[in-house]
């Protein structure tokens, strides 16, 4: 009886671990992983953000431009037509269409529909190829390296525009303007060193565009100072003494008080008095200045100037090394 009272719990224990194996191997079996819907991506309840296209986007249709158009597996329809004055196209079968302002891959679901509607095909794989944009020219003006024009296909936002042409040159306005004579309401104002947005500082250039980089005022720091130089204007609030202070400040031998203002007028340069010494000791007002002035700070001894003189001042202001203010 004792003997078989052992081998009992001798099963029992053997029993017990088979059960214990099968329940460790079923709670090792992997979940199975959560699947990804489509439409609203998420992962295990997490929504996923859309990943950002970075196709470039198609110029649009305009007057005057060449397409070439077909239809997978139909022989018959291929037509390269010019896009009229009008922005209007005439095709076999469906006659004229408006095409100006679409890009090729809209103007392929547009005549698409179209050969659809009228019963022509039921399914056609249209192709829409612009072999010509009638404006790919961008013109690029103004204070760049080599101004003139450049293709469309080769410059497809501002900043690559005015790379073509060289970049700018050392009296160029960090404001740029975008206009097109095909579309009236197209006037763009750029300031190519705003913190803005990306898109706002770099836009797309589109056919036709003109791209004019105006020129900036340049106050010139000429005689005793330590860098005569031509200061780019950043902003309509540049002073007399922060010009000078840009030009690395006067030299040990400055006459201060006999500095001058030379400014250009309808009659020619005129010149106004500094109080150079009065202004470094806050005895009177700092003087802003305007685009094209000439400050000329004269050596201790050097005798007034005649109108030789002041001619000989802006020749020498004219020749100096451009110095860019930001």
């Amino acid at each position: 009886m004792k003997t078989l009272s052992v081998k009992k719990r001798i099963c029992a224990l053997v029993r017990g671990s088979l059960v214990c194996l099968l329940g460790i191997q079923l709670c090792a079996q992997p979940k199975s992983a959560p699947q990804v819907q489509t439409g609203t991506a998420s992962v295990a309840g997490t929504p996923v953000p859309p990943v950002a296209s970075s196709k470039t986007p198609e110029l649009p249709i305009g007057p005057g431009d060449l397409i070439d158009i077909s239809i997978f597996g139909a022989q018959g329809f291929r037509q390269e037509v010019r896009v009229g004055n009008n922005g209007d196209i005439s095709l076999p079968l469906i006659g004229v269409l408006h095409v100006a302002g679409l890009s090729p891959t809209e103007s392929e679901s547009f005549i698409g529909k179209k050969l659809i509607e009228g019963n022509f095909y039921k399914n056609p794989q249209v192709s829409v190829l612009v072999k010509e944009y009638a404006t790919e020219g961008i013109y690029v003006l103004g204070e760049v390296q080599k101004p003139g024009l450049y293709p469309v296909l080769q410059a497809r936002t501002l900043l690559q525009a005015i790379s073509l042409a060289g970049g700018t040159t050392p009296k160029a306005a960090r404001k740029v303007t975008i206009t097109n004579p095909g579309r009236p309401d197209r006037h763009l104002l750029v300031n190519l060193t705003s913190t803005s947005e990306a898109s706002q500082r770099n836009p797309e250039v589109l056919p036709g565009d003109t791209v004019m980089v105006g020129k900036a005022g340049v106050v010139y720091v000429v005689g005793d100072v330590h860098l005569p130089t031509g200061i780019i204007m950043e902003s309509e609030n540049l002073t007399v003494l922060q010009a000078i202070a840009l030009a690395q400040g006067t030299g040990p031998d400055a006459a201060l008080d006999h500095a001058k203002l030379i400014r250009r007028g309808p009659d020619g340069p005129k010149e106004t008095p500094l109080a150079l010494k009065k202004m470094l000791d806050s005895k009177t007002p700092d003087v802003k200045v305007e685009a094209d002035d000439i400050i000329f700070v004269p050596t201790s001894g050097a005798k007034a100037f005649s109108r030789r003189g002041l001619e000989a001042i802006v020749q020498a202001a004219t020749g100096v090394v451009m110095y860019s203010h930001f």
